[in-house]
């Protein structure tokens, strides 16, 4: 093998693992935005799966990006609106509105009770959001994206970005003011 076949070799080699950390660093965030964009958690999870093929057919292009995370979003975020757009969506009830949260054995049912309440309204109301708000409003929240990385994902200018955040904050809270 040439000292040229063994850098790209390396080369190749390193941008796999960088892929691999930067998704597994970022699947949990990923999962989430996908499941409220997408509706459930069964689609969210083969929109995941549907990003991470589409990221690693893509990985040549790893050692050209400037924000690995960014890109990664972005893809997820296209992928999550093939999917919500396309007959592929099929209609069907939702497992439980978030499966990670864990009812501490303390929790009396009252508490419970409450706390469901609570995320169904919150979930309720982001779903109410017009789909850009929606989107721009789960990259920061869910993704923990800067408002210059949602910018690069979603391909629209910042300052779209920052009214588009400050539109779903305004209608997020007054939603759960009308419900109080």
């Amino acid at each position: 093998m040439t000292e040229l076949a063994r850098h790209a070799k390396a080369t190749r080699d390193t941008d796999c693992g960088k892929l691999e950390n930067a998704f597994a660093q970022h699947q949990s965030e990923l999962l989430g935005t996908l499941f409220y964009l997408v509706g459930n958690i069964e689609d969210a999870r083969d929109a995941l799966q549907e990003t991470f093929v589409k990221c690693w057919r893509h990985k040549e292009k790893v050692a050209e990006v400037d924000n690995l995370k960014a890109w990664i979003f972005r893809i997820a975020l296209n992928t999550g609106r093939d999917l919500r757009q396309t007959a592929w969506r099929r209609k069907r009830t939702g497992l439980p509105e978030d499966e990670s949260i864990v009812e501490s054995m303390s929790a009396g049912p009252m508490a419970i009770a409450a706390r469901n309440e609570q995320l169904a309204r919150l979930s309720d109301a982001i779903r109410s959001l017009r789909g850009e708000e929606q989107e721009v409003f789960l990259l920061r929240q869910n993704g923990q994206l800067k408002y210059e990385e949602i910018a690069e994902a979603a391909g629209i200018p910042l300052g779209t970005v920052k009214t588009r955040m400050r539109l779903a904050l305004t209608k997020l809270r007054e939603a759960l003011a009308e419900d109080d």
